[in-house]
Protein backbone atom coordinates (compact mmCIF):
# COMPACT_ATOMS: atom_id res chain seq x y z
CA UNK A 1 0.00 0.00 0.00
CA UNK A 2 1.33 3.24 -0.81
CA UNK A 3 2.71 5.74 1.93
CA UNK A 4 0.19 8.46 2.11
CA UNK A 5 1.47 11.29 3.86
CA UNK A 6 -0.91 13.92 3.18
CA UNK A 7 -4.26 13.35 1.95
CA UNK A 8 -5.36 11.59 4.62
CA UNK A 9 -5.10 14.14 6.65
CA UNK A 10 -8.52 14.96 5.46
CA UNK A 11 -10.48 12.18 6.85
CA UNK A 12 -11.28 13.30 10.12
CA UNK A 13 -14.45 14.32 12.10
CA UNK A 14 -16.43 17.36 10.46
CA UNK A 15 -19.02 19.72 12.32
CA UNK A 16 -18.87 22.25 14.92
CA UNK A 17 -20.58 19.75 17.11
CA UNK A 18 -17.30 17.38 18.05
CA UNK A 19 -15.71 20.58 18.87
CA UNK A 20 -16.14 21.30 22.88
CA UNK A 21 -18.08 24.05 23.90
CA UNK A 22 -17.10 24.63 27.34
CA UNK A 23 -13.02 25.20 25.68
CA UNK A 24 -13.91 26.95 22.73
CA UNK A 25 -11.59 24.44 20.41
CA UNK A 26 -8.20 24.60 19.73
CA UNK A 27 -8.01 24.91 15.91
CA UNK A 28 -4.03 24.93 15.89
CA UNK A 29 -2.59 21.96 14.21
CA UNK A 30 -0.40 19.01 15.49
CA UNK A 31 2.53 20.21 14.15
CA UNK A 32 2.70 23.30 16.32
CA UNK A 33 1.45 21.56 19.60
CA UNK A 34 3.48 20.13 21.82
CA UNK A 35 3.60 16.53 23.11
CA UNK A 36 1.00 15.10 20.22
CA UNK A 37 1.00 10.91 20.29
CA UNK A 38 3.38 8.85 23.00
CA UNK A 39 6.57 9.95 23.97
CA UNK A 40 9.71 8.45 21.17
CA UNK A 41 10.16 5.55 23.43
CA UNK A 42 6.46 4.16 23.63
CA UNK A 43 5.95 5.15 19.55
CA UNK A 44 6.01 2.29 16.94
CA UNK A 45 6.61 -0.35 19.77
CA UNK A 46 3.70 -2.99 17.92
CA UNK A 47 4.67 -3.61 14.37
CA UNK A 48 1.66 -4.86 12.68
CA UNK A 49 3.80 -5.93 10.04
CA UNK A 50 5.26 -8.60 13.16
CA UNK A 51 2.12 -8.65 15.08
CA UNK A 52 -0.42 -11.84 14.24
CA UNK A 53 -3.66 -10.18 13.99
CA UNK A 54 -6.35 -10.89 17.00
CA UNK A 55 -8.96 -13.19 14.38
CA UNK A 56 -8.71 -14.89 11.02
CA UNK A 57 -6.66 -13.26 8.72
CA UNK A 58 -3.02 -12.74 7.77
CA UNK A 59 -3.97 -10.19 4.99
CA UNK A 60 -2.53 -7.08 7.71
CA UNK A 61 1.29 -8.05 7.61
CA UNK A 62 2.22 -5.17 5.13
CA UNK A 63 0.25 -2.90 7.46
CA UNK A 64 2.90 -0.39 9.71
CA UNK A 65 3.17 0.11 13.21
CA UNK A 66 0.18 0.53 15.09
CA UNK A 67 0.36 4.03 16.74
CA UNK A 68 3.10 6.92 17.16
CA UNK A 69 3.31 10.72 15.91
CA UNK A 70 5.87 8.92 13.36
CA UNK A 71 2.52 8.06 10.59
CA UNK A 72 3.10 10.93 8.56
CA UNK A 73 -0.38 11.60 8.74
CA UNK A 74 -1.00 15.52 10.69
CA UNK A 75 -4.37 15.85 11.70
CA UNK A 76 -6.41 19.08 10.57
CA UNK A 77 -8.76 20.89 12.48
CA UNK A 78 -12.67 19.92 11.73
CA UNK A 79 -14.08 21.80 9.51
CA UNK A 80 -17.05 24.44 10.17
CA UNK A 81 -19.60 22.85 8.34
CA UNK A 82 -23.40 21.99 8.48
CA UNK A 83 -23.82 19.67 11.58
CA UNK A 84 -27.83 19.05 11.23
CA UNK A 85 -27.35 17.32 8.08
CA UNK A 86 -24.71 15.23 9.50
CA UNK A 87 -27.47 14.20 12.32
CA UNK A 88 -29.99 13.77 9.76
CA UNK A 89 -27.26 10.88 8.26
CA UNK A 90 -26.56 9.51 11.23
CA UNK A 91 -30.36 8.85 12.35
CA UNK A 92 -32.03 8.14 8.88
CA UNK A 93 -34.01 11.27 8.40
CA UNK A 94 -33.57 12.82 4.42
CA UNK A 95 -30.42 12.74 3.14
CA UNK A 96 -28.86 16.30 3.13
CA UNK A 97 -29.00 18.22 -0.83
CA UNK A 98 -25.81 18.52 -0.82
CA UNK A 99 -23.66 15.24 -0.69
CA UNK A 100 -20.44 15.82 1.95
CA UNK A 101 -17.17 16.07 0.38
CA UNK A 102 -14.89 13.10 -0.11
CA UNK A 103 -12.24 14.77 1.86
CA UNK A 104 -10.97 17.83 3.10
CA UNK A 105 -10.63 21.58 1.37
CA UNK A 106 -6.84 22.32 1.17
CA UNK A 107 -5.17 22.56 -2.19
CA UNK A 108 -4.81 19.91 -4.85
CA UNK A 109 -0.96 19.88 -4.46
CA UNK A 110 -1.09 18.49 -1.33
CA UNK A 111 -3.93 15.54 -1.83
CA UNK A 112 -2.98 12.23 -2.32
CA UNK A 113 -4.96 9.24 -3.54
CA UNK A 114 -7.36 7.35 -0.87
CA UNK A 115 -5.90 4.34 -1.41
CA UNK A 116 -4.49 2.19 -3.92
CA UNK A 117 -0.68 -0.37 -4.26
CA UNK A 118 0.73 2.02 -5.92
CA UNK A 119 0.70 5.27 -7.04
CA UNK A 120 2.23 7.03 -10.41
CA UNK A 121 4.62 9.63 -11.15
CA UNK A 122 2.21 12.31 -12.07
CA UNK A 123 -1.07 13.27 -11.88
CA UNK A 124 -3.18 13.85 -15.57
CA UNK A 125 -4.88 16.51 -15.77
CA UNK A 126 -8.83 16.28 -15.01
CA UNK A 127 -9.63 18.77 -16.97
CA UNK A 128 -9.81 19.71 -21.12
CA UNK A 129 -7.22 21.20 -23.16
CA UNK A 130 -9.12 24.02 -23.40
CA UNK A 131 -10.10 24.67 -19.85
CA UNK A 132 -7.68 27.39 -18.20
CA UNK A 133 -5.16 26.06 -15.70
CA UNK A 134 -5.97 29.19 -13.43
CA UNK A 135 -9.79 28.00 -12.82
CA UNK A 136 -10.59 25.12 -14.13
CA UNK A 137 -15.06 24.43 -13.69
CA UNK A 138 -16.01 21.82 -12.65
CA UNK A 139 -18.01 20.43 -15.51
CA UNK A 140 -17.02 21.33 -18.97
CA UNK A 141 -17.43 19.14 -22.37
CA UNK A 142 -13.94 18.31 -22.79
CA UNK A 143 -14.30 16.96 -19.41
CA UNK A 144 -12.78 13.35 -20.34
CA UNK A 145 -15.26 10.58 -20.47
CA UNK A 146 -13.49 8.13 -17.66
CA UNK A 147 -12.15 9.44 -14.54
CA UNK A 148 -9.22 8.17 -12.77
CA UNK A 149 -10.13 5.04 -10.89
CA UNK A 150 -10.31 5.78 -6.74
CA UNK A 151 -7.49 2.48 -6.54
CA UNK A 152 -5.26 0.64 -7.97
CA UNK A 153 -2.13 0.94 -9.80
CA UNK A 154 -2.73 4.01 -11.66
CA UNK A 155 -3.92 6.20 -9.25
CA UNK A 156 -1.67 9.40 -9.60
CA UNK A 157 -0.25 10.96 -6.12
CA UNK A 158 -1.57 14.60 -6.65
CA UNK A 159 -4.83 14.24 -7.88
CA UNK A 160 -7.41 16.77 -6.74
CA UNK A 161 -9.68 16.37 -3.98
CA UNK A 162 -13.57 16.04 -5.05
CA UNK A 163 -15.68 18.92 -3.75
CA UNK A 164 -19.08 18.35 -4.41
CA UNK A 165 -21.32 15.92 -6.33
CA UNK A 166 -20.83 18.46 -9.42
CA UNK A 167 -17.08 16.92 -9.41
CA UNK A 168 -17.25 13.33 -8.41
CA UNK A 169 -16.42 11.41 -11.43
CA UNK A 170 -18.27 9.12 -13.35
CA UNK A 171 -17.54 5.71 -11.76
CA UNK A 172 -19.46 5.78 -8.97
CA UNK A 173 -20.31 8.54 -5.96
CA UNK A 174 -18.71 8.45 -2.79
CA UNK A 175 -19.94 10.53 -0.12
CA UNK A 176 -22.35 11.16 2.45
CA UNK A 177 -25.63 10.49 0.37
CA UNK A 178 -24.44 8.11 -1.07
CA UNK A 179 -23.71 5.76 2.64
CA UNK A 180 -27.38 7.58 3.29
CA UNK A 181 -29.03 5.76 0.37
CA UNK A 182 -27.06 2.41 1.40
CA UNK A 183 -27.96 2.31 5.15
CA UNK A 184 -31.55 3.05 4.14
CA UNK A 185 -31.92 0.35 1.82
CA UNK A 186 -30.19 -1.74 4.09
CA UNK A 187 -32.92 -1.13 6.49
CA UNK A 188 -35.35 -1.84 4.35
CA UNK A 189 -33.66 -5.57 3.80
CA UNK A 190 -32.91 -6.13 7.29
CA UNK A 191 -35.61 -4.78 9.37
CA UNK A 192 -37.98 -7.32 8.75
CA UNK A 193 -36.04 -10.02 9.50
CA UNK A 194 -34.59 -8.51 12.35
CA UNK A 195 -38.19 -7.64 13.45
CA UNK A 196 -39.54 -11.68 13.12
CA UNK A 197 -36.25 -12.92 14.94
CA UNK A 198 -37.21 -10.48 17.71
CA UNK A 199 -40.89 -11.87 17.85
CA UNK A 200 -39.63 -15.18 18.36
CA UNK A 201 -38.25 -14.34 21.53
CA UNK A 202 -40.38 -15.15 25.17
CA UNK A 203 -42.59 -12.53 25.84
CA UNK A 204 -40.47 -10.93 28.38
CA UNK A 205 -37.37 -11.22 26.65
CA UNK A 206 -39.01 -9.93 23.74
CA UNK A 207 -40.20 -6.97 25.25
CA UNK A 208 -36.74 -5.60 26.50
CA UNK A 209 -35.38 -6.45 22.92
CA UNK A 210 -38.20 -4.68 21.31
CA UNK A 211 -37.35 -1.49 23.73
CA UNK A 212 -34.28 -1.57 23.33
CA UNK A 213 -34.15 -1.63 19.10
CA UNK A 214 -36.29 1.36 19.77
CA UNK A 215 -39.46 -0.30 18.69
CA UNK A 216 -41.69 -0.10 21.57
CA UNK A 217 -41.97 2.37 24.61
CA UNK A 218 -41.16 0.79 27.64
CA UNK A 219 -44.83 -0.07 28.58
CA UNK A 220 -45.03 -2.11 25.16
CA UNK A 221 -46.89 0.44 23.29
CA UNK A 222 -45.83 1.01 19.53
CA UNK A 223 -42.66 3.30 18.68
CA UNK A 224 -41.43 5.36 15.88
CA UNK A 225 -38.52 3.38 16.25
CA UNK A 226 -34.57 4.00 16.36
CA UNK A 227 -32.41 1.05 15.97
CA UNK A 228 -29.43 2.28 14.99
CA UNK A 229 -27.27 3.31 11.96
CA UNK A 230 -26.97 -0.20 10.71
CA UNK A 231 -23.28 -0.13 9.61
CA UNK A 232 -22.69 -3.44 10.30
CA UNK A 233 -25.62 -4.81 8.65
CA UNK A 234 -24.49 -2.97 5.38
CA UNK A 235 -21.08 -4.22 5.30
CA UNK A 236 -22.50 -7.33 5.09
CA UNK A 237 -24.31 -6.64 2.19
CA UNK A 238 -22.57 -4.22 0.34
CA UNK A 239 -19.36 -6.47 0.77
CA UNK A 240 -21.29 -9.08 -0.86
CA UNK A 241 -22.58 -7.15 -3.72
CA UNK A 242 -19.62 -6.13 -4.74
CA UNK A 243 -17.93 -9.21 -4.78
CA UNK A 244 -20.97 -11.28 -5.80
CA UNK A 245 -23.74 -8.81 -7.58
CA UNK A 246 -26.95 -8.76 -6.35
CA UNK A 247 -27.24 -12.45 -5.96
CA UNK A 248 -25.38 -12.63 -3.31
CA UNK A 249 -26.54 -9.26 -1.36
CA UNK A 250 -30.07 -11.03 -1.55
CA UNK A 251 -28.42 -14.43 -0.51
CA UNK A 252 -26.48 -12.45 2.45
CA UNK A 253 -29.95 -10.91 4.48
CA UNK A 254 -30.10 -13.28 7.45
CA UNK A 255 -25.58 -12.90 7.92
CA UNK A 256 -26.69 -9.60 8.06
CA UNK A 257 -29.61 -9.57 10.94
CA UNK A 258 -26.60 -11.99 12.57
CA UNK A 259 -24.50 -9.19 12.67
CA UNK A 260 -26.43 -6.81 13.96
CA UNK A 261 -27.79 -9.32 16.62
CA UNK A 262 -24.68 -9.82 18.00
CA UNK A 263 -23.46 -5.99 17.65
CA UNK A 264 -26.68 -5.15 20.10
CA UNK A 265 -25.75 -8.27 22.33
CA UNK A 266 -23.02 -6.19 22.78
CA UNK A 267 -24.22 -3.38 23.44
CA UNK A 268 -26.83 -4.09 26.08
CA UNK A 269 -23.91 -5.61 28.35
CA UNK A 270 -21.76 -3.02 27.62
CA UNK A 271 -24.68 -0.48 29.18
CA UNK A 272 -24.80 -2.46 32.11
CA UNK A 273 -21.30 -3.18 32.72
CA UNK A 274 -20.41 1.01 32.24
CA UNK A 275 -23.51 2.08 34.09
CA UNK A 276 -24.50 4.07 31.02
CA UNK A 277 -27.67 5.51 31.10
CA UNK A 278 -28.75 6.63 27.64
CA UNK A 279 -28.66 5.32 24.07
CA UNK A 280 -29.63 6.70 21.16
CA UNK A 281 -31.42 9.44 23.11
CA UNK A 282 -33.37 7.28 25.12
CA UNK A 283 -32.89 5.39 28.83
CA UNK A 284 -30.95 2.37 28.49
CA UNK A 285 -33.01 -0.83 29.11
CA UNK A 286 -30.62 -1.46 32.14
CA UNK A 287 -32.01 1.60 34.03
CA UNK A 288 -36.08 0.76 32.70
CA UNK A 289 -35.92 -3.26 32.96
CA UNK A 290 -33.06 -4.04 35.99
CA UNK A 291 -29.76 -5.72 35.82
CA UNK A 292 -30.57 -9.41 35.18
CA UNK A 293 -33.34 -8.74 32.27
CA UNK A 294 -30.89 -6.45 30.16
CA UNK A 295 -28.09 -9.08 30.53
CA UNK A 296 -30.56 -11.65 29.77
CA UNK A 297 -32.00 -10.26 26.51
CA UNK A 298 -28.23 -9.63 25.24
CA UNK A 299 -27.47 -13.57 25.63
CA UNK A 300 -30.97 -14.10 23.97
CA UNK A 301 -29.97 -11.77 20.83
CA UNK A 302 -26.30 -13.80 20.81
CA UNK A 303 -28.23 -16.56 20.57
CA UNK A 304 -30.83 -15.91 17.69
CA UNK A 305 -27.94 -14.57 15.33
CA UNK A 306 -26.67 -18.47 15.48
CA UNK A 307 -29.90 -20.30 14.96
CA UNK A 308 -30.06 -18.00 11.90
CA UNK A 309 -26.72 -18.97 10.84
CA UNK A 310 -27.78 -22.58 11.34
CA UNK A 311 -30.92 -22.92 9.86
CA UNK A 312 -29.95 -21.02 6.53
CA UNK A 313 -29.38 -23.21 3.92
CA UNK A 314 -27.01 -21.48 2.08
CA UNK A 315 -23.48 -23.29 1.71
CA UNK A 316 -21.22 -20.37 3.30
CA UNK A 317 -24.27 -20.36 6.19
CA UNK A 318 -21.49 -22.68 8.26
CA UNK A 319 -18.18 -20.75 7.94
CA UNK A 320 -19.83 -17.92 8.39
CA UNK A 321 -21.41 -19.46 11.99
CA UNK A 322 -17.93 -20.40 13.11
CA UNK A 323 -16.30 -17.12 12.05
CA UNK A 324 -19.00 -15.32 13.71
CA UNK A 325 -18.56 -17.40 17.28
CA UNK A 326 -14.56 -16.79 17.19
CA UNK A 327 -15.30 -12.97 16.63
CA UNK A 328 -17.88 -12.77 19.94
CA UNK A 329 -15.14 -14.79 22.00
CA UNK A 330 -12.74 -11.81 20.31
CA UNK A 331 -15.37 -9.15 21.29
CA UNK A 332 -15.24 -10.65 24.68
CA UNK A 333 -11.63 -10.46 25.34
CA UNK A 334 -11.54 -6.63 24.33
CA UNK A 335 -14.62 -5.78 26.83
CA UNK A 336 -12.91 -7.74 29.54
CA UNK A 337 -9.71 -5.68 28.28
CA UNK A 338 -11.39 -2.23 28.58
CA UNK A 339 -13.10 -3.12 31.93
CA UNK A 340 -9.44 -4.43 33.56
CA UNK A 341 -7.92 -1.12 32.16
CA UNK A 342 -10.89 1.51 33.77
CA UNK A 343 -9.48 0.03 37.02
CA UNK A 344 -6.13 0.68 36.29
CA UNK A 345 -4.03 4.58 37.27
CA UNK A 346 -4.29 7.42 34.65
CA UNK A 347 -0.03 6.06 34.38
CA UNK A 348 -0.35 2.36 33.93
CA UNK A 349 -2.12 1.74 30.44
CA UNK A 350 0.03 2.23 27.54
CA UNK A 351 -1.27 2.96 23.87
CA UNK A 352 -0.30 -0.10 22.51
CA UNK A 353 -2.87 -1.89 25.00
CA UNK A 354 -5.74 0.66 24.13
CA UNK A 355 -5.19 0.11 20.90
CA UNK A 356 -5.11 -3.88 20.83
CA UNK A 357 -7.98 -3.24 23.20
CA UNK A 358 -9.90 -0.93 20.45
CA UNK A 359 -9.50 -3.79 17.48
CA UNK A 360 -10.76 -6.32 19.60
CA UNK A 361 -14.01 -4.22 20.94
CA UNK A 362 -14.97 -2.77 17.66
CA UNK A 363 -12.48 -3.47 14.91
CA UNK A 364 -13.36 -7.37 15.15
CA UNK A 365 -17.14 -7.27 14.51
CA UNK A 366 -16.72 -4.92 11.84
CA UNK A 367 -14.06 -7.26 9.88
CA UNK A 368 -16.15 -10.26 10.94
CA UNK A 369 -19.25 -8.05 8.63
CA UNK A 370 -17.07 -7.78 5.47
CA UNK A 371 -15.37 -11.37 5.63
CA UNK A 372 -18.81 -12.83 5.99
CA UNK A 373 -19.92 -10.76 2.70
CA UNK A 374 -17.36 -11.99 1.14
CA UNK A 375 -18.23 -15.85 2.25
CA UNK A 376 -21.85 -15.23 0.76
CA UNK A 377 -20.19 -14.22 -2.42
CA UNK A 378 -18.10 -17.30 -2.41
CA UNK A 379 -14.94 -15.11 -2.62
CA UNK A 380 -11.61 -16.83 -2.26
CA UNK A 381 -9.97 -17.28 1.26
CA UNK A 382 -7.52 -14.32 0.51
CA UNK A 383 -10.06 -11.78 -0.58
CA UNK A 384 -12.26 -12.75 3.05
CA UNK A 385 -8.85 -11.96 4.59
CA UNK A 386 -8.63 -8.62 2.94
CA UNK A 387 -12.30 -7.06 3.61
CA UNK A 388 -11.92 -8.96 6.70
CA UNK A 389 -8.64 -6.64 7.36
CA UNK A 390 -10.28 -3.63 5.75
CA UNK A 391 -13.11 -3.61 8.13
CA UNK A 392 -10.84 -3.78 10.87
CA UNK A 393 -8.84 -0.91 10.29
CA UNK A 394 -11.76 0.87 9.68
CA UNK A 395 -13.57 -0.31 12.51
CA UNK A 396 -10.30 1.58 14.31
CA UNK A 397 -10.51 4.65 12.69
CA UNK A 398 -14.29 4.20 13.67
CA UNK A 399 -13.14 3.65 17.14
CA UNK A 400 -10.94 6.73 17.29
CA UNK A 401 -13.80 9.22 15.87
CA UNK A 402 -16.07 7.57 18.83
CA UNK A 403 -13.91 8.11 21.26
CA UNK A 404 -12.86 12.01 20.22
CA UNK A 405 -17.31 12.40 20.19
CA UNK A 406 -16.91 10.79 23.31
CA UNK A 407 -15.15 13.69 24.85
CA UNK A 408 -16.27 16.75 22.59
CA UNK A 409 -19.64 15.29 20.51
CA UNK A 410 -22.94 17.56 20.83
CA UNK A 411 -25.31 15.84 23.09
CA UNK A 412 -27.92 16.82 20.86
CA UNK A 413 -26.71 14.38 18.58
CA UNK A 414 -24.74 11.67 20.12
CA UNK A 415 -28.01 11.36 22.63
CA UNK A 416 -25.50 11.29 25.77
CA UNK A 417 -24.25 13.62 28.08
CA UNK A 418 -21.65 15.83 27.20
CA UNK A 419 -17.96 14.67 28.21
CA UNK A 420 -19.46 11.28 29.22
CA UNK A 421 -16.20 9.13 28.34
CA UNK A 422 -14.57 11.75 31.24
CA UNK A 423 -16.97 11.51 33.96
CA UNK A 424 -16.78 8.25 33.56
CA UNK A 425 -12.57 8.51 33.84
CA UNK A 426 -12.12 5.95 30.73
CA UNK A 427 -9.02 5.19 29.50
CA UNK A 428 -10.50 5.90 25.67
CA UNK A 429 -7.56 6.74 22.81
CA UNK A 430 -7.29 10.50 23.03
CA UNK A 431 -7.10 10.11 26.74
CA UNK A 432 -4.52 8.16 26.75
CA UNK A 433 -2.72 9.35 24.24
CA UNK A 434 -2.74 12.81 25.84
CA UNK A 435 -1.69 10.80 29.23
CA UNK A 436 1.94 9.36 27.62
CA UNK A 437 2.41 12.76 25.69
CA UNK A 438 5.36 13.61 28.79
CA UNK A 439 3.86 17.22 28.41
CA UNK A 440 2.52 19.36 31.24
CA UNK A 441 -0.93 18.98 30.24
CA UNK A 442 -0.26 15.25 30.37
CA UNK A 443 0.78 15.82 34.40
CA UNK A 444 -2.62 18.00 34.76
CA UNK A 445 -4.52 15.52 33.27
CA UNK A 446 -3.43 12.12 35.16
CA UNK A 447 -4.32 14.74 38.57
CA UNK A 448 -7.46 15.20 37.34
CA UNK A 449 -8.38 11.02 35.98
CA UNK A 450 -6.73 10.03 39.72
CA UNK A 451 -9.52 12.23 41.85
CA UNK A 452 -13.22 11.93 42.16
CA UNK A 453 -15.04 13.41 39.18
CA UNK A 454 -16.51 16.91 39.90
CA UNK A 455 -18.70 18.21 37.12
CA UNK A 456 -17.03 22.33 37.57
CA UNK A 457 -13.97 20.13 36.16
CA UNK A 458 -15.34 18.64 32.94
CA UNK A 459 -14.21 21.54 30.65
CA UNK A 460 -10.69 21.71 32.46
CA UNK A 461 -10.73 17.80 31.71
CA UNK A 462 -11.30 18.14 28.00
CA UNK A 463 -9.06 21.06 27.83
CA UNK A 464 -5.93 18.80 29.33
CA UNK A 465 -6.38 16.13 26.83
CA UNK A 466 -6.76 18.25 23.72
CA UNK A 467 -3.09 20.41 24.69
CA UNK A 468 -1.31 17.37 25.79
CA UNK A 469 -2.28 16.12 22.17
CA UNK A 470 -4.68 13.24 22.32
CA UNK A 471 -7.41 14.97 19.74
CA UNK A 472 -4.96 15.60 17.26
CA UNK A 473 -3.08 12.50 17.44
CA UNK A 474 -6.68 10.69 17.19
CA UNK A 475 -7.84 12.31 14.19
CA UNK A 476 -4.02 11.73 12.93
CA UNK A 477 -4.94 8.41 13.51
CA UNK A 478 -7.85 7.91 12.03
CA UNK A 479 -6.80 9.27 8.89
CA UNK A 480 -3.95 6.68 8.87
CA UNK A 481 -6.24 3.87 9.79
CA UNK A 482 -8.55 4.73 7.05
CA UNK A 483 -5.71 4.70 4.52
CA UNK A 484 -4.33 1.17 5.17
CA UNK A 485 -8.60 0.03 4.81
CA UNK A 486 -8.34 1.37 1.57
CA UNK A 487 -5.26 -0.48 0.73
CA UNK A 488 -7.15 -3.63 1.86
CA UNK A 489 -9.99 -3.23 -0.15
CA UNK A 490 -8.02 -2.46 -3.11
CA UNK A 491 -6.67 -6.05 -2.60
CA UNK A 492 -10.14 -7.80 -2.53
CA UNK A 493 -11.99 -5.70 -5.07
CA UNK A 494 -10.07 -3.81 -7.54
CA UNK A 495 -12.72 -2.44 -9.56
CA UNK A 496 -13.31 0.68 -8.08
CA UNK A 497 -17.11 0.86 -9.49
CA UNK A 498 -17.84 -2.26 -7.03
CA UNK A 499 -15.93 -1.19 -4.61
CA UNK A 500 -17.34 2.67 -4.19
CA UNK A 501 -20.22 1.22 -1.54
CA UNK A 502 -17.73 -0.12 1.09
CA UNK A 503 -15.74 3.17 -0.08
CA UNK A 504 -18.78 5.29 0.87
CA UNK A 505 -19.63 3.45 4.09
CA UNK A 506 -15.88 3.43 5.55
CA UNK A 507 -15.54 7.30 4.86
CA UNK A 508 -19.16 7.91 6.48
CA UNK A 509 -18.14 6.19 9.56
CA UNK A 510 -14.86 8.12 10.27
CA UNK A 511 -16.63 11.69 8.70
CA UNK A 512 -19.95 11.55 11.80
CA UNK A 513 -20.45 13.83 13.87
CA UNK A 514 -22.68 11.52 16.45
Amino acid sequence: MAECTTGTQALVTEGTDVRAPATGGMESPAAERPGVGPPAGERGRLDRAEASPLHGTDARSGTRPLHGADTGCEALPPRETDAQSEAQLLHGADPPSEPLPLQGSGPPSEACPLYGPEVASAAPPRHGPEVPPEAPPRHEPDVPPAAPPRHGPDVPPEAPPRQGSDARPETHAVDGHEAAVILERVRASVDPELRAALESLPGSLRRVALYHFGWEQADGTQAAGNAGKAIRPALVLTAAAALGGERARAAAVRAAVAVELVHNFTLLHDDVMDRDTTRRHRPTAWTVFGDADAILAGDALQALALRLLAEDPHPAAAPAAARLAACVVELCEGQHEDTAMQALGPGEVTLDQVLVMAEAKTGALLGCACALGALYAGASAEDVGALDAFGREAGLAFQLIDDVIGIWGDPGHTGKPAGADLAARKKSLPVVAALTSGTAAATELAELYAAPYAEEDLARTALAVEEAGGRDWAQAQAADRMARAMGQLSRAVPDPEAAGGLLSLAEFVTRRSA
